[in-house]
């Protein structure tokens, strides 16, 4: 497996290091990995609302990918309502206040998700304790 973590100051004001891994080997496209890495960021507060993400052209170079790979993530983040883009400080976690739209949208995404499990037999109880353990290790993140 060749997965590439790119680590990065968050800001000048905010040192702290992230880091995104990239695996190349993936299935999944490089722009769905970077969105989720920093989606994932995001819901375990590694990133918070105000940071602001490198530029393009500084993502791209630390992970070593095109540069249109990472701006296609940065519009689908911002599409999606976690980032908003400021024409002076670039990329900002920007979590989207609305709610109802998020809801509505995890719901579509659920329904996929829940039939996949139906088809391969997985119960109910069985993704309810998923999701109780992925919500657990949030908590603890925090």
């Amino acid at each position: 497996m060749s997965i590439t973590k790119a680590p990065f100051a968050k800001s000048k004001t905010c040192p702290e290091i992230m880091i995104i891994e990239i695996d190349f080997n993936s299935n999944e496209a490089l722009y769905l990995q970077l969105c989720n890495q920093i989606i994932m960021g995001i819901a375990t507060s590694q990133y918070r609302d105000g940071d602001v993400l490198p530029s393009v052209r500084q993502l791209a170079d630390s992970i070593g990918i095109n540069m249109h790979t990472v701006n296609k993530a940065y519009t689908v983040l911002r599409q999606e309502g976690y980032v908003k883009v400021d024409r002076r400080r670039g990329a900002v976690i920007a979590v989207d206040a609305d709610r109802a739209q998020a809801l509505a949208g995890l719901k579509d995404n659920l329904k996929v998700m829940l039939a996949r499990c139906a088809c391969k037999n997985i119960t109910c109880e069985e993704v309810h304790k998923l999701i109780d353990d992925i919500y657990a290790e949030y908590r603890e993140e925090q």
